[in-house]
């Protein structure tokens, strides 16, 4: 999948499936306000919403000019929503989720089985409220600024407290940690850098990806013996697969978008001139 050039993310973007918080289907290009260029550089599936526009279905303006009957409403309805909407505070619970995480992942030296299993409860809470809070932001059209931007905080929060911790404990080791966070690092900055020229959106393997992370991480925190645990390893194996190449797609991505942006670039310059 190649990404969407600057020129041609200019209409109001579809909101894209959630799968655990990896990136946004599509969005505008880097005309946007500070909040969604970081939004997006983030991966937040809360920035794919549609912006600058009322609501999927909102009456059009009459012709003489008059707004359409309760346009006025709706619009101060979509404009006012605020920071304390359900999708937010499930974000917050997120982000309060990671300290309590961390506390429960080493409590009495981090290996006692009861402790690892509350955990792996606050993980999964974790997880799956990723699922819903993008989505209810969308529906309902409660996506603010907040939102976008702590949505991916929170998704790599999470994760990223879950592998240092793994691997403090010496279950995991250090070398899987830094290459998913890396990759995860990396993507982002490489946003950041192409965002001038448009927007990389979301693929099916780095859905996949998160996916994958998740449940392979899950049953890492997981006290697992016998089968469970050879288990375990093949499916971080699969992640870490799956990391790699969707980042290296995304390398991909963000070269073939700057090019055609230049070259967009180059060729508007060219006709004024």
């Amino acid at each position: 999948m190649t990404g969407v050039p600057a020129s041609a993310a200019g209409g109001p973007s579809p909101a894209g499936s959630a799968a655990t918080g990896e990136a946004a289907d599509a969005a505008r290009d880097a005309g946007g306000s500070a909040a969604e260029k970081a939004a997006l550089a983030l991966g937040s599936d809360k920035a794919a919403a549609v912006q600058g526009s009322g609501p999927a279905g909102a009456p059009d303006a009459h012709d003489d000019g008059r707004p359409p009957r309760g346009g006025k409403i709706t619009a101060a309805a979509v404009n006012q929503a605020s920071v304390w909407n359900v999708a937010n505070l499930l974000t917050m619970l997120r982000l309060v989720l990671v300290p309590g995480f961390v506390l429960l992942m080493l409590a009495d030296g981090g290996y006692d089985p009861a402790w690892r299993s509350f955990a792996w409860a606050s993980f999964a809470v974790a997880m799956i409220t990723d699922l819903f809070d993008g989505h209810l932001a969308r529906t309902y059209n409660l996506v603010t600024d907040f939102g976008k931007i702590a949505d991916p905080i929170a998704d790599k929060a999470i994760m990223g407290a879950a592998l240092i911790c793994l691997s403090a404990l010496g279950d995991l080791p250090w070398w899987v940690t830094i290459v998913i966070l890396g990759r995860e690092l990396g993507v982002t900055l490489l946003r950041f850098v192409v965002i001038r020229y448009g927007v990389i959106p979301a693929s099916r393997g780095g859905k996949l990806k998160t996916l994958a992370q998740g449940v392979a991480v899950g049953m890492y925190v997981l006290v697992l013996t016998g089968p469970l645990a050879s288990l375990r390893w093949w499916v971080m194996a699969v992640a870490v697969v799956l990391t790699v190449a969707t980042g290296l797609d995304y390398v991909r991505q963000a070269v073939v978008l700057r090019r055609q942006g230049i070259a967009e670039r180059r060729a508007a310059a060219a006709s004024k001139g």
